[in-house]
């Protein structure tokens, strides 16, 4: 399967049988994002942000909260966090959408702004690749999201939702969690390319250009 950055918290989940986009974001981001087809969308919470569905194409199955799905061969997770340290009285609930495709799970946290509970952690467990927000502001930061990935240990990490020179809002620069990471001399990639069978061992970090 491919794995493709649009910018913010917004991927392209491709297989050959299924498309899925998360959390589209709207031009008040900064980022320009082209219009796209795909068969799902996952909506983590309702800020434009991440909502802004209006971009894709066809007739794609929208999913806007928690609950068990199964669409064109992805069985699809969503699981109730928040959007903030005090069980969402600042900022309201989040939700976590794990999918299972091509033998890989694959979890994308949205704006998770608290460190998972333990229950959390098991329904989060056997991750293949982990797409966290890594910018603090109005989610965990840089220190949180390396705690959150060691708890998880998933196989590969892509970090999202943190500065660049297009995004139009203030958040912390990706080099931060590299460097809680250990890992600061990581290049991005335009694309990622995952199979089942072709997983590291240790858990790796990938940075994943956004595509325009």
């Amino acid at each position: 399967m491919d794995i493709q950055w649009f910018g913010h918290s917004c991927f392209r989940l491709r297989t050959r049988g299924a498309t899925v986009i998360t959390d589209p974001c709207g031009p008040e981001t900064g980022y320009e994002i082209p219009r796209m087809r795909a068969d799902i969308v996952t909506v983590s919470h309702e800020h434009e942000d991440h909502n802004y569905c209006r971009i894709v194409a066809g007739d794609p199955k929208i999913l806007r909260g928690p609950g068990e799905y199964e669409i064109k061969g992805i069985f699809i997770v969503g699981i109730s966090t928040y959007h903030d340290r005090k069980k969402g009285q600042e900022r309201g609930k989040n939700t976590v959408f794990t999918f299972e495709m091509d033998g890989l799970r694959i979890c994308h946290l949205g704006d998770l702004g608290h460190v998972p509970s333990q229950e959390q952690i098991e329904e989060l467990s056997d991750v293949s690749v982990l797409l966290i927000p890594v910018g603090g502001g109005t989610t965990i930061n840089a220190a949180q999201a390396a705690e959150v990935v060691s708890l998880l240990e998933p196989n590969i990490v892509i970090p999202m939702h943190y500065s660049t020179k297009d995004l139009a809002m203030r958040l912390d620069p990706v080099s931060k969690f590299l460097a809680e990471m250990g890992q600061e001399g990581v290049k991005p990639q335009e694309m990622l390319q995952v199979q089942a069978g072709n997983m590291p061992e240790e858990t790796q970090v990938v940075l994943l250009e956004y595509k325009h």
